[in-house]
């Protein structure tokens, strides 16, 4: 291991880090604002714009535990400047991507480069810090984290609208070269010399392909027909893959995920409360963004800049999150940052297409009070407080839980409020007299994409107008009713995670035995 750098080197060295950590969650929460765009460019439908939003998450989720133990054995600066170096190239394939097949690919490639630099950059910080100067710089990177997710729909809108949705990708190089350059220069590398080169891939490639199954399923279900031989096999099939991922884990001697691990019930009620907390956050900005944009009119920087109440609540509420924690334990806060995230998630319930944006606003404070009083204690609890040789399983799980959890969100979600939107719209749709293929485009298309005016282009003005307005109805309020379904799915979550994860004393004795 390279002797640490000295102390103004550091800081430099974690600032270039950070950048690069940054790029990452701004790619996994900018797009959404982008895709009513996209969506005009390529003539792209729903379940295809679904792919383009979640193939980064799935991709980084699924390899970010092999990543991790890829930095343990080859050292992890090279793991960092390989995976910026490829993050970067492969957001120039997504930026000139002539339709949306190639942009899918290039944001899952992007993908292999963001599993490649989070572990990288937080395991890069204890070599480099210690004792306050450590807490201060994990405080840091946990910012960047929060404040990429949460102002990311922001910055795209003003990307997309000023200079184009391809630059939310051109972006990433200049800043990733410059990331690069400092980390070759100042960052100091650092490997694990007793970690093992046996990597469980069969384990890796069986839990990749049953989340790929259940995305795929809940994404193309609404279109294919719940019912239909497709949609079930993928479920049946991701049922089966893990069955095999777990006699897989059991079997073999380095298993990706050593399964003792959920044998702690305080890391299993942390790992439940963020998964829910990713799924809820992420199909929520998704949705949102498209109703404010396509429904209500909004322009990319407006629907972005009207996203950002929810910061208010987080950035308020993190170290009051992280007292609560260190003073009653991580339970306390958990339990009740998903009370309050269900009722902010509840008040969106009321949407309709006339709802005053000040009742959003509220809403989005109130879900950002949630978060900010879960964030920490749900980390501190995941990765901090597992016995030490857990502690890099419980680390990459946790990490793939936020991701994939944020995948399933966008796929879960969007299932509901396609399935809303089209039980209140059809007959409305129906009655115009199109054909079967003209109602199914409509169906399958974003309300007011270039696609969706395709569908409708042979109704004279008038009635195409009056079928609009219903689907735009039908969308507001199966958006609400979607958000009703969240809300309680969050509250069972809540009882759930209150069963699990025991009180503070008998906590404490499960995560150091």
């Amino acid at each position: 291991m390279s002797a640490p750098p000295a102390p103004s080197r550091r800081w430099v060295s974690l600032a270039a880090t950070c950048t690069a950590a940054g790029l990452v969650w701004l790619a996994f929460a900018d797009i959404g604002v982008a895709i009513p765009a996209i969506a005009d460019d390529f003539h792209a439908d729903l379940s295809t714009l679904q792919w383009a939003n979640n193939a980064f998450s799935l991709v980084a989720g699924a390899l970010v535990i092999a990543a991790g133990k890829f930095g343990d054995v080859f050292g992890r600066r090279k793991m960092l400047l390989i995976g910026i170096a490829l993050f970067a190239a492969f957001s120039v394939v997504a930026a000139l991507a002539p339709g949306a097949g190639t942009l899918i690919v290039g944001r899952g490639l992007m993908g292999i480069g963001a599993a490649l630099i989070l572990p990288a950059t937080l395991a890069l910080i204890p070599p480099q810090f210690s004792g306050r100067d450590q807490l201060t710089a994990f405080g840091v990177w946990q910012a960047v984290a929060w404040g990429g997710q949460a102002v990311a729909p922001a910055i795209g809108g003003v990307i997309t609208q000023t200079l184009g949705w391809a630059w939310l990708f051109w972006i990433n190089v200049p800043l990733g070269v410059a990331a690069f350059l400092v980390i070759r220069a100042l960052t100091p590398e650092s490997k694990d010399p007793t970690a093992s080169r046996t990597v469980d891939w069969v384990g890796l490639v069986t839990i990749a392909l049953a989340a790929f199954a259940l995305l795929y399923a809940l994404t193309d279900g609404p279109a294919a027909g719940w019912g239909s031989p497709l949609i079930l096999g993928l479920f049946a099939a991701t049922v089966v893959l893990v069955v095999i991922w777990v006699l897989v884990e059991q079997r073999v001697t380095e298993p990706l995920v050593d399964l003792k691990l959920f044998r702690l019930r305080p890391y299993d009620g942390a790992l439940t409360a963020n998964l829910t907390m990713n799924l809820a956050f992420a199909g929520l900005s998704y949705l949102l963004v498209l109703w404010l944009e396509n429904a209500r009119g909004y322009s990319p920087i407006a629907a972005g800049m009207l996203m950002l109440p929810a910061t208010i609540g987080i950035f308020a509420l993190i170290p009051v999150g992280g007292r609560l924690g260190g003073k009653y334990g991580g339970r306390l806060p958990v339990l009740i940052g998903l009370v309050v995230m269900s009722a902010g998630l509840a008040v969106l319930g009321v949407l309709n297409s006339d709802t005053t944006i000040v009742l959003i606003a509220v809403a989005l404070v109130v879900i950002g009070v949630g978060l900010g009083l879960l964030s920490t204690p749900i980390s501190n609890t995941a990765v901090g407080d597992v016995p030490q040789s857990l502690a890099g399983t419980a680390a990459g799980v946790f990490k793939m839980s936020s991701m994939v959890g944020g995948a399933l969100g966008v796929a879960l979600l969007s299932a509901f409020a396609r399935g809303f939107t089209e039980a209140d719209s059809s007959a409305a749709i129906a009655a115009t007299g199109l054909t079967q293929a003209q109602v199914d485009e409509a169906h399958h298309a974003l309300v007011n994409s270039a696609s969706y005016k395709d569908a409708l282009s042979a109704l004279d003005p008038e009635l195409a107008a009056k079928v609009t307005q219903a689907v735009i109805d039908a969308f507001s309020s199966g958006l609400g009713r979607t958000m009703l379904a969240t809300a309680a799915l969050s509250l069972v979550v809540t009882v759930v995670v209150a069963l699990v994860w025991p009180r503070r004393g008998a906590a404490k004795k499960e995560l150091t035995a």
